[in-house]
């Protein structure tokens, strides 16, 4: 709230404790712009698309030292963990507002 006027600071917070997992915001928190629209979904088919191909090469009937090498579906990278700053107002605005 700016000078008592907008929304007060509960409603804004419970909007957007309800954003989709897909949206930016979440995306921004979670790490970075690549993780935009990586929902629970898409990381569930990706494993799904990776224990399919795993499961091909383990019963396949390859010959010795002849099973295929299936790249992994690709996913954004995770960033390892206390590397990344706090996540401040200022920062998620500024990366909001660049293009």
């Amino acid at each position: 709230m700016i000078a008592g006027r907008g929304p007060s600071p509960v409603l804004v917070l419970a909007l957007v404790q309800r954003l989709p997992d897909t949206s930016l915001t979440v995306a921004l928190a979670s790490g970075d712009r690549q993780h935009f629209g990586w929902g629970q979904d898409r990381h569930l088919a990706a494993d799904l698309f990776d224990a399919i191909n795993a499961n091909t090469k383990a019963t396949g009937q390859w010959g010795k030292g002849k099973a295929p090498k299936i790249p992994p579906f690709p996913r954004p990278s995770a960033k390892k963990a206390g590397t990344r700053p706090a996540a401040t107002v200022a920062s998620l605005y500024q990366q909001f507002s660049r293009r």
